[in-house]
């Protein structure tokens, strides 16, 4: 860089440096631009300041006007729901809305929680039962929604309305009686629900009565359509019975009981007059009892899976008669409890032949001679021996030992019977060997010979057994029914009611399930030694093998039959089996094999050569005589043909 350069830049700095001195503002000129400066700060601050709280103004206008238009609004809106409430209900609008509230009834007998939505009960527990695997809480029947009861009305105004969708007002005198109101926007007119509990007893009275009614409600109506649906809870322990024994039962004018199916999904539309419709389970009923005959029902009933913790669903929809005026009520009663057949029979006691209800027919005893034999004989044994105060082990006992001395003379002329054919084995034996299979006919018509001349008749020692029969399907039916083996233990069963299983396993085995009965077992092993004891009698005739491996396998096929079944219906069997062992082993001991040849001898001898034959027999010999007619035709046409 030159020197001419350097002079340059010099001079450009002393120019900006003398303008920059010639420029500056004097201190006071730099004092008013300050208070210029301050002036500008202050009122751009006073603008924000003012802006801030134009702004809060604003929205605290803005939020009093909008409190003001949602008051408004909701007065509106409050206006427009009862001008609603007010089109829908008509005189039913005092009764639109509430709060839920239960009140209670109760008794010795049974505790029942009402709501007063719907006016209907909500709740009802037994208080002498106890749900299986609970020990402290009453039998609760159904509980909440799993029971519905509601009534259709038609208003004045043509508006259709469901009791359950109304709030009842409820007024209680006492512990067991109880009258749901049902309000309308005339005092005067409204009606009642009237619930009265009975001490000590399972009976619920309930009345539909109105008043002035004809003032709200359209003036046609001379009925009123019940819907009446419940849930069946699984309260046993053994289901596959649970489901049943669990059905939809109903009672004709008349007497006829129907029933829909137990097993599969069922409906009935019945148009007959009905008396009563009970929702069944194993033990326990709700049943609707109609004083004047409902006159049309629409019932169904559905099964329910295990996983849904519940056994059956009942639906129905019946109409029943309804008097608007109120002169006369409509009268129904509710039966909550248990079914047995002592106390449901007592609800017949006194009352003429048309007008009884036959509740005692929830209780199935088995087929026409069955249930009389359960009727006059098991029931009121089993009434007199439990009203002893004995333990059930007892009962069952005592039971087994009378039914054994009743039917002794039955099985003493079976025993009798079975010995004479067994003292004639050696003569049989040579029947056989003088007769081969070949000639089937001559050996039978030589063995029936040989029974005729001895005065034995081979189906006489089955007759007696027949006899028997009866009484043994009686105590089959009868255990599982009765209510009172229900929760009463015995050694290792903790119910008799239900199976006593000592082993368990959890996948089920084709035909025995998931478990292992100990009473079934036993009865299975004292079949087998009733089986071979009796087996020692027969006739060692090589046609017979088959029928004998019948008989042994008749005891292993009792085991998967009786599995599931009550331990006390096993219980009794094996008592049964026990006293007919030892009963054999009397007879074995008092009837001699050689006194008993030789006294059939002796009659053989006093009847000569007629030989005494009874019904039975001569039938068998006429058909024999028959057979061989029939068979010497054949053989004759056989002849013919091939000539």
């Amino acid at each position: 860089m030159d020197k001419n350069t350097w002079i340059g830049f010099l001079l450009i700095a002393a120019i900006v440096v003398g303008f920059s001195m010639l420029n500056r503002p004097s201190p006071e000129q730099m004092a008013e631009r300050q208070r210029i400066s301050d002036s500008i700060r202050f009122v751009q601050d006073q603008q924000q300041k003012a802006q801030q709280l134009s702004q809060q103004i604003s929205t605290q206008l803005n939020a009093d006007q909008q409190h003001s238009l949602e008051a408004s609004s909701d007065s509106i809106a409050q206006q427009t729901l009862q001008e609603r409430i007010a089109a829908t209900f008509g005189a039913f609008a005092v009764a639109a809305q509430g709060e839920e509230q239960t009140t209670v009834l109760e008794n010795s007998k049974l505790r029942l929680h009402l709501t007063n939505k719907g006016g209907r009960i909500q709740r009802a527990e037994l208080k002498d039962y106890k749900a299986y695997g609970d020990t402290i809480n009453p039998l609760c029947l159904f509980r909440g929604n799993e029971s519905s009861l509601a009534f259709t009305i038609i208003t004045a105004n043509n508006r259709i309305l469901s009791t359950d969708q109304l709030y009842f007002t409820p007024i209680q005198q006492d512990a067991q009686h109880l009258t749901m109101r049902l309000m309308t926007d005339d005092q005067d007119a409204y009606m009642d629900f009237v619930y009265t509990l009975k001490e000590d007893d399972y009976m619920v009275n309930f009345d539909i009565v109105p008043h002035n009614m004809q003032r709200v409600l359209a003036q046609n109506i001379n009925s009123l359509e019940m819907r009446w649906q419940q849930l069946i809870p699984q309260q046993e322990r053994g289901r596959t019975f649970e489901e049943r024994y669990a059905r939809l039962q109903y009672m004709l004018v008349g007497g006829d009981i129907e029933e829909l199916s137990e097993k599969n999904p069922d409906q009935q539309r019945e148009t007959a007059r009905i008396r009563w419709i009970g929702y069944k389970d194993q033990f326990f009923s709700t049943v609707l009892i109609a004083d004047d005959p409902i006159t049309f029902a629409e019932l169904e009933s559905t099964p329910k899976t295990p996983d849904t913790h519940y056994i059956k669903h009942y639906n129905t929809k019946a109409s029943i008669d309804f008097d608007i005026t109120g002169q006369k009520s409509t009268s129904l009663r509710w039966y909550l409890g248990p079914n047995h057949y002592t106390t449901l029979k007592a609800y017949d006691e006194d009352l003429p032949a048309d007008q009884q209800l036959h509740l005692k027919e929830l209780v199935p005893l088995g087929w026409k001679i069955v249930a009389w034999i359960n009727k006059i004989l098991v029931i009121p044994m089993f009434d007199l021996f439990m009203g002893w105060g004995l333990h059930i082990g007892i009962v069952i006992l005592l039971m087994t030992m009378v039914i054994k001395l009743i039917i002794l003379p039955f099985v003493f002329a079976s025993y009798r019977s079975s010995a004479k054919v067994r003292v004639l084995k050696p003569q049989i034996d040579e029947i056989n060997a003088k007769y081969p299979p070949e000639k089937m006919q001559e050996r039978q018509q030589a063995t029936m010979a040989l029974y005729s001349r001895a005065g034995v008749s081979p189906m006489s020692g089955c007759l007696p057994m027949l006899f028997q029969f009866p009484v043994l399907m009686a105590m089959f039916w009868f255990f599982p029914t009765a209510i009172e083996l229900r929760g009463q233990s015995l050694w290792w069963a903790e119910d008799l009611s239900t199976y006593d299983a000592i082993l368990t396993w959890d996948t089920p085995i084709w035909l025995l399930g998931d478990h292992l009965s100990l009473f079934c077992l036993i009865m299975t092993v004292a079949n087998f030694g009733y089986t071979f004891i009796t087996m020692q009698q027969q006739s060692t005739d090589p046609n017979m093998k088959f029928m004998k491996w019948m008989m042994y396998l008749m005891p292993l096929m009792f085991l998967f039959i009786f599995n599931d079944y009550a331990a006390g219906l096993s219980y009794y069997y094996t008592l049964s089996l026990g006293f007919t062992i030892l009963q054999t082993m009397i007879f074995r001991w008092s009837i001699d094999d050689k006194k008993l040849l030789a006294e059939m001898e002796a009659n053989a001898k006093k009847r000569g050569n007629q030989p005494k034959k009874s019904g039975l027999m001569a039938r068998l010999e006429k058909m024999q005589q028959e057979q061989q007619r029939l068979a010497r035709e054949q053989a004759k046409q056989q002849t013919k043909k091939y000539r």
